[in-house]
């Protein structure tokens, strides 16, 4: 067996092939089906009217007419960047005086601040909106109150059973912030520019990792949709360095190539010119910002896999840890999430990377499925500066001098859990040669788009014979043609070749040769290339049969 993985094949009931993929999501009566593949905000309504949006609108409204100056105090990733995007574009329609506020990651960290209050109240503020952040800021909403300034809280984050102190609480966890902050905004402005910030909620709700079912699949397709119409200009100019076409945009072009480059800025420079291509009217300005994003990101890809594999050296093989955490003075606060994202889907367990700074550390942590790590790291609020974050993803700041007790705690508290098994890969159905047609890949194409809540629908096939190896990618990837085997003769021949591509498994070259039996695990996609289109498996996984 090539493969470590469990591969847990969903038993098939329906002899069609797209029945069964709507069963397996639990989409079973004509209304269910419609509403998957026709999603529509107003399905929601309810979710949408969130508490405290009346409070909130009524001081905007207040600070408008009388000119008051308003800070919408962002953050630095793609959801806080879009989200004020969100914000400060509406309230600019409405004749808002208007200025955003992003922190410094290194310098300030996430959320609320100090610094970031005193700026505000210096600047002339008398109100600030939070977008993606405050929810927990006790604290920091005391400190707004002792300096006189109005706030209004929007966040999407877990809260703590004490709340804020803040003039309005606009608060929901089944959206990101950015869709947070379009609810807070919509009533407000024209219907056509509502329906064109949604562009900015689709980019924030594919980054951050919200479920692509009911509501989050509502944003994700109708944003999609003001996305490929776009004339933002520096939307169309990320575009355009990108190497996309706009009206060709889907949500893996979202997840992998736009959001990246948005977040890259404020992982290792300062995300307020992430958030200035997103608000320019400048076309100049706009390309310029697009190639610094675009540059940036580049550069962030090479130290992250620097760090990851000085990561990786602090990894003993033998180790059967629960958690992995690793730390290092070298790495910047900007890609120990990118770290602890690869170790923990690598080594198939919770990962917590630390960036060591002068006194203060900044920690990064990403979970696996069943493990809620915020509530983890929640446990040790006695020797941590702050923490916050989602059951998958969580980040805190700590004391150089309580990291090693932090260490032994959370090793600890998670030693009562079970063992994890190897990765487990969920396969929709076994398919036959008779399921791997155009016809059925093209209707595939319309469960997009793709995330956590809707994956991408995996499928396998027995004892398909291996023909046409091949690396590509300077031997980093494998390509290869199969077919289902046919007996003749007490010999295999090959029947109807499909095309194969395996990313990252380039060295199964020396394992397989031509006309060795394999079961296979893969996406069914349709492959275009000038203007043909025929069938590609995108190979997950495989064993020899």
């Amino acid at each position: 067996m090539i493969t470590a993985k469990i591969w847990k094949v969903k038993e098939r009931s329906k002899e069609d092939l797209i029945e069964q993929l709507l069963l397996n999501r639990g989409l079973n009566s004509k209304k269910q089906k419609d509403e998957f593949f026709n999603p529509k905000l107003e399905n929601f309504q309810k979710d949408l009217e969130i508490k405290g949006i009346k409070i909130a609108q009524k001081r905007i409204q207040k600070a408008i007419y009388n000119q008051e100056l308003i800070i919408v105090y962002g953050d630095y990733d793609v959801d806080g960047i879009a989200a004020s995007a969100i914000v400060y574009k509406a309230l600019t329609s409405l004749g808002a005086k208007i200025l955003p506020y992003i922190p410094h990651r290194e310098k300030e960290g996430y959320g609320l601040s100090k610094l970031g209050l005193e700026h505000a109240r210096d600047s002339g503020a008398t109100l600030v909106i939070t977008v993606d952040n405050g929810i927990v800021a006790i604290k920091q909403a005391e400190f707004a109150k002792e300096l006189g300034l109005d706030l209004i809280i929007t966040d999407h984050h877990l809260p703590l059973d004490e709340k804020p102190q803040a003039f309005a609480i606009v608060h929901s966890i089944k959206m990101c912030g950015a869709g947070v902050a379009w609810c807070l905004v919509k009533d407000l402005i024209k219907k056509d520019l509502s329906d064109e910030l949604l562009q900015f909620v689709v980019i924030a709700t594919i980054a951050d990792l919200m479920p692509l079912v009911g509501l989050g699949r509502a944003f994700a397709v109708e944003g999609l949709k003001q996305l490929n119409q776009t004339k933002n200009l520096g939307l169309v100019a990320l575009m355009k360095e990108s190497g996309l076409e706009p009206g060709e945009i889907t949500g893996y072009d979202v997840g992998y190539i736009l959001a990246p480059r948005l977040n890259a800025i404020g992982r290792l420079e300062h995300a307020i010119d992430a958030l200035r291509l997103l608000c320019t009217n400048d076309p100049i300005k706009a390309t310029k910002l697009a190639k610094l994003c675009s540059d940036t990101n580049s550069i962030r890809q090479k130290i992250t896999e620097e760090a990851m594999i000085d990561a990786k050296a602090l990894i003993d093989s033998k180790d059967k840890s629960k958690i992995h955490i690793v730390d290092s003075e070298k790495w910047v606060p900007g890609i120990i999430g990118l770290i602890a994202g690869r170790i923990s889907e690598e080594y198939y367990r919770p990962a917590i990377a630390i960036s060591i700074g002068e006194g203060i550390s900044k920690g990064s942590a990403r979970s696996i499925n069943g493990v809620n790590i915020v509530e983890i790291i929640r446990t040790c609020s006695d020797i941590l500066v702050d923490v916050g974050g989602h059951s998958g993803a969580a980040g805190f700041s700590i004391a150089n001098d309580k990291i090693a007790e932090f260490k032994l705690r959370i090793r600890k508290h998670l030693e009562s859990l079970e063992d994890f098994s190897d990765p487990i890969l969920e396969i929709d159905a076994e398919v036959s040669k008779k399921d791997l047609t155009l016809h059925y890949a093209r209707l595939i194409e319309k469960f997009a788009p793709f995330g956590l809540g809707n994956p991408r629908p995996l499928l396998i096939s027995s004892a398909m014979a291996v023909s046409d190896l091949r690396t590509v990618g300077e031997g980093k990837h494998l390509k290869f043609k199969v077919s289902p085997s046919v007996i003749h003769s007490g010999a295999a021949r090959n029947e109807g070749s499909i095309d194969c591509i395996a990313f990252n498994m380039g060295d199964l070259k020396d394992i397989l040769i031509d006309g060795i039996l394999v079961d296979l695990v893969f996406y069914l996609e349709v492959n275009r290339f000038n203007g043909t289109e025929k069938i590609q498996l995108k190979v997950k996984d495989l064993k020899l049969a």
